[in-house]
């Protein structure tokens, strides 16, 4: 089976406009499939850095003089390349999310289709999993995950049922949960909610959504001018963000103002949204929700 299907790959590589003697970053490496299209782009001069936080991705791991493989968290992003003796680079690529090898190995516990112990960690090294969120976050705490990452509007009556449940025996598993919450998941929509319940606790698990925005801010100095910015996302809680960021430069409010009324942003939209072709998700299921937003620096 293959650790992962890259989604929107040629669009995405195409979206960095490679200079195959520039230096660009794969900040979720996974299977290595976007890796291996940029390097296809790169000459001897050219160079690759990868990010990927789950030691699984290091199996993949590209025998090639151009290619290093940083196995920590994009959150670093700019204190690893510094390690590496890197400053400025000619093009970030990231595809958010889940890869499929996760969802597909049932002891991770990303998947409602497997009784799995709660744990969807991307990295089994950080302390905090499923298992804590559902059995040890207060009933309010819980509410607001569900509410915010799961976008469910029945969040309090969910989360007051996990608490509720729990006193008579810790919930372990995903078919503990299933079962603990059987009543909010009628036949007809069983797994559209399910999906939502456990994407939320997996953003909680893996702070993805504070992850992408200190990785986000640390593109504006990583890139060198006219360097592109090339972004996959699955859920409209990440694309909302990097749209904003994209359009303002910020993740609330308006853009900077210069002293004369001028709008300031770091980073120039480049095209329409990208979404997959109905023939590619044909192929590729989990290409479904990816939408692809791409941008230049306009000043380094």
């Amino acid at each position: 089976m293959a650790y992962h299907n890259p989604v929107l790959l040629f669009e995405s590589v195409d979206g960095l406009n490679i200079d195959p003697k520039g230096i660009y970053v794969d900040v979720t490496f996974g299977g290595g499939g976007h890796s291996r299209e940029i390097l296809n782009r790169l000459d001897k001069e050219g160079k690759l850095y990868a990010f990927d936080q789950d030691k699984d991705a290091l199996d993949n791991e590209i025998n090639d003089d151009r290619f290093v493989l940083i196995n920590e968290n994009f959150r670093h992003i700019k204190r690893f390349l510094r390690f590496q003796g890197v400053k400025k680079v000619d093009g970030i690529l990231a595809d958010l999310g889940v890869s499929s090898h996760q969802f597909d190995e049932a002891e991770r516990g990303f998947s409602t289709r497997f009784d799995a112990d709660l744990d969807m960690r991307m990295d089994i090294r950080v302390g905090l999993s499923a298992f804590g969120v559902i059995n040890k976050y207060k009933e309010e705490d819980l509410s607001n995950v569900l509410f915010q990452y799961g976008e469910l509007r029945n969040a309090r009556a969910i989360a007051k049922e996990i608490v509720s449940a729990r006193v008579e025996n810790e919930i372990i598993t995903s078919f503990d949960l299933k079962k603990v919450l059987s009543r909010f998941l009628p036949k007809s929509k069983e797994h559209k909610i399910l999906a939502q319940i456990f994407q939320a606790i997996r953003i909680e698990v893996n702070q993805e959504i504070e992850v992408l925005k200190e990785f986000l801010m640390q593109t504006i100095d990583l890139l060198n001018e006219k360097g592109r910015l090339s972004v996959i996302s699955y859920h409209s809680l990440e694309d909302r963000l990097v749209k904003r960021f994209i359009l303002n430069g910020k993740f609330e409010g308006e853009a900077e103002m210069d002293f004369y009324g001028n709008k300031y942003v770091p980073l120039k939209k480049e095209g329409k949204l990208i979404v997959p072709t109905q023939d590619e998700i044909k192929i590729n299921n989990r290409a479904r929700s990816a939408k692809l937003r791409i941008a230049t620096r306009i000043k380094a």
